[in-house]
């Protein structure tokens, strides 16, 4: 019989007998593909799902595994096998959270059944043995909608790999690429000068993905949200922030991640009603990460507004996401894959070194469930979502909850798209995704909450102006004088946008002084603050702030204005155009060099 093996070098027909070993159709792939390592082949009836090693199946026949005439399997492989001596996983550093369900068994334990369970206490049997954390019936009957990423590694196979020496041997993992190969092996012109079926990619056949990175978002303390939404509250314009926190072991799912999410940066951003434009924010997210990265967190994804008021006056925003209209629109579809992209997730199963994103995207909008109060919601796209815009093949759609397929151009190649739904019969059938289709196919969802104990990394009860806000909301040194006054430092400093407002004035040296303030803000010591007050930077920064005060309150310029007075030379002021604190009395930001004034 004939069996069709469709792989990255295209579509190829192997002849083999119902009898024959499984690995005797490997030897065969791996002769008409040439395949130097034939260990690294894995197999699917799915493309781009559920691949296993063939060499897990041996001692099975073709029929056996139900194999038959004309069946197409989707096949993998490693482009080259590693040395057998040489462990490549010492150049992947995985996420701790990774490493740590790495050495889980992720079994769900079952307590014995008094109605079926016929044995002792020290005995074990179907009705009450563990069971794997891919469960299906587990999960249906938790109302968990995908299985977590360690769950769905146990599943393919690939957790077994890891009592070996190499994780390379068998890669269970691979992302989607739906670019055409530059480097083909037929000899031909590269594209678009020329296609053959090993260069092109293959028809891409969209279903929701059955695994997810990240299951959960926990924000430390509820007001890490009520301080965002405050700025729509007075201002009425929408609002972005970037999360900053860390990923931590979601014991709600089996095996399961939740991002916890300490703080929200906001970069610079021209805010509407109806939506907002971020400005270039390289220098500010620089500064932020680093920030972050001294707190010992990290950037776990993107957070915005989408509210608007309906009227009553009692609080309530209207509902413009829901079942009828949409939930997450295409054009946030391609925005959170470019993100995602981005934000690669490190993982020892791939033969790259990573595998999708833990980065997600979270929105505040209006919840029809909570009558029409605000809601948080919280998604990732898929692996086939990323690649498809990586590889400019959609593109968004006028109405929100619609993909398009773009058109192919001599430069542009568009693989066939199809995408599989139930229809009026209860019967599964494809369908071509050409011109468009529906955004849900894309879409990965999580779930948020809050801690029942919340414990919150920065807990300081006065809370300092967030950066890059306008009008009564901007950060100044008049600010920074009078919250210093408000309180003990040991208590102030436990504020994320405080300590990013005092390194920009980069009066505090950072590999000492700033050091000893993250740690009086995170460890809340007492003789750490008194030292830091001592240090010389400390000392200048008081200095600082006490000239402004005094500036000021003498009629000497204003605190976001330009420069003008005596003592007005040696205070800071804040550039209108990139936010930056000024130390020096130049008419031009020593950051953007345009204009103070």
């Amino acid at each position: 019989m004939l069996v069709r093996v469709r792989s990255k070098e295209g579509t190829h027909r192997i002849e083999v007998n119902l009898t024959d070993d499984i690995i005797i159709l490997r030897n065969k792939i791996a002769a008409e593909l040439k395949i130097i390592d034939p260990s690294t082949i894995t197999v699917s009836d799915q493309p781009n799902a559920g691949a296993m090693p063939m060499d897990s199946l041996s001692g099975k026949t073709l029929g056996e595994l139900n194999v038959k005439h004309g069946d197409l399997l989707y096949v993998g492989f490693a482009e080259a096998a590693p040395a057998p001596t040489t462990n490549k996983t010492s150049t992947v550093v995985q996420d701790a959270v990774d490493d740590y369900l790495d050495s889980q068994t992720g079994l769900i334990k079952r307590d014995k059944d008094a109605k079926f369970c016929k044995h002792a206490s020290n005995g074990m049997c179907d009705y009450c043995m563990p069971l794997e954390p891919f469960d299906p019936a587990y999960l249906e009957e938790h109302k968990i909608k995908s299985m977590s990423f360690h769950a769905y590694l146990r599943k393919l196979g690939a957790h077994e790999k890891k009592q070996g020496t190499n994780y390379l041997t068998l890669p269970s993992l691979e992302e989607p690429s739906y670019k055409v190969k530059t480097n083909c092996s037929s000899g031909h012109p590269p594209w678009p000068a020329s296609i053959c079926t090993k260069c092109q990619p293959s028809a891409i056949t969209l279903q929701r993905q059955t695994f997810r990175i990240v299951d959960h978002v926990e924000f430390a303390d509820g007001t890490i949200i009520d301080k965002f939404i405050d700025y729509w509250r007075t201002t009425g314009l929408q609002r972005f922030g970037y999360m900053y926190g860390r990923y931590e072991p979601y014991s709600e799912v089996p095996l399961g991640i939740k991002a916890v999410v300490e703080v929200i940066y906001e970069p610079p951003q021209e805010g509407d009603s109806e939506g907002l434009k971020l400005d270039s924010p390289i220098e500010g997210e620089k500064r932020a990460d680093e920030m972050a990265a001294a707190c010992g967190l990290q950037r776990v994804g993107m957070i915005y507004t989408d509210l608007t008021d309906d009227g009553t006056g009692n609080g309530t925003v209207l509902c413009k996401r829901h079942i009828d209209s949409y939930f997450f629109s295409s054009q946030e579809c391609q925005f959170a894959a470019v993100m995602q992209q981005k934000y690669p997730n490190a993982t020892k199963y791939s033969s790259t070194g990573s595998f999708g994103s833990k980065f997600v995207t979270c929105i505040i909008s209006g919840n029809e469930e909570k009558e029409n109060n605000i809601g948080v919601s919280s998604y990732q796209v898929s692996n086939t979502c990323v690649g498809m815009v990586d590889a400019d093949i959609v593109e968004p759609s006028v109405e929100p909850g619609i993909m398009r397929v773009k058109e192919p151009t001599s430069e542009r190649y568009i693989p066939e798209v199809f995408f599989k739904y139930k229809n009026e019969y209860n019967l599964v059938v494809q369908k071509d995704a050409k011109p468009s289709f529906p955004v849900e196919y894309l879409l990965v969802n999580a779930t948020h909450g809050f801690p029942v104990k919340p414990a919150p990394m920065f807990s300081s009860a006065n809370s300092f102006a967030i950066e890059n806000r306008v009008g009564q909301f901007v950060q100044d040194a008049g600010k920074l004088h009078r919250h210093l006054q408000s309180g003990k430092l040991v208590d102030l400093a436990s504020d994320f946008h405080f300590l990013l407002f005092v390194r920009s004035m980069g009066v505090l040296n950072d590999n000492d002084e700033m050091t000893l303030l993250v740690r009086v803000a995170l460890l809340h010591k007492e003789e750490d603050a008194q030292q830091l007050e001592h240090t010389p930077g400390w000392q200048t920064l008081m200095s600082i702030l006490k000239e402004s005060a005094g500036s000021s309150s003498h009629g000497g310029g204003s605190s976001s204005g330009g420069a003008s007075g005596g003592a007005s030379a040696i205070a800071p002021w804040t550039c209108r155009h990139c936010t930056f604190l000024n130390t020096h009395g130049d008419e031009n930001c020593e950051m953007c060099g345009l204009p103070m004034g």
